[in-house]
């Protein structure tokens, strides 16, 4: 039994890894995607994304 099979069960099957990064950087505006690498196995990835906002008033100006 691998490790996925033992995370996801027999029935589910662990996500592509492709499509799970590209579903991270889907719609990212500011941030960043961080993928963690064990043994050669990708077996994480965090997505951390900033709002940013304009304090500028348009008197400020």
């Amino acid at each position: 039994m691998t490790a996925d099979t033992k995370k996801y069960g027999k029935e589910q099957q662990a996500p592509n890894i492709r499509d799970q990064i590209a579903a991270a950087l889907q719609g990212i505006r500011f941030g960043s995607v961080e993928i963690i690498i064990h043994d050669g196995k990708v077996v994480q990835i965090e997505r951390k994304e900033k709002l940013r906002f304009d304090t500028k008033s348009a008197s400020d100006k």
